[in-house]
């Protein structure tokens, strides 16, 4: 003996509404949580309005002084370097004639 056939389930009119509404549903859902509110969006402000802006301009202008200090700072070293008093004492080459004969003669 078969046991009775039993409904699986939901039944067809069930089913039916939802087919129908669950998109419906979703979609107002949709429309009323999910989607994200213009108003967060940030409008564009005028350079001189926007505190962000300004406070980039005195850091670019702060990172030029720097530059400019750096650049000076160089140019004295490089001055340093050239003039011949800060070089340390070097003896002029010997003029001795065996000091001679041992480097064009190359090895002794």
């Amino acid at each position: 003996p078969r046991p009775p056939p039993r409904p699986r389930g939901v039944s067809k009119p069930i089913w039916l509404l939802i087919v129908v509404l669950l998109p419906v549903v979703g979609g107002v859902l949709w429309f009323l949580i999910g989607r994200t509110r213009r108003s967060s969006a940030p409008r564009f402000q005028a350079p001189d309005d926007n505190p962000e802006f300004l406070g980039r301009i005195s850091t670019v202008s702060d990172q030029d002084e720097r530059i400019r200090r750096l650049e000076e700072e160089l140019a004295a070293l490089d001055s340093e370097a050239d003039d011949p008093r800060d070089r340390g004492h070097v003896d002029p080459p010997s003029t001795d004639d065996d000091s001679g004969e041992q480097t064009r003669g190359g090895r002794s």
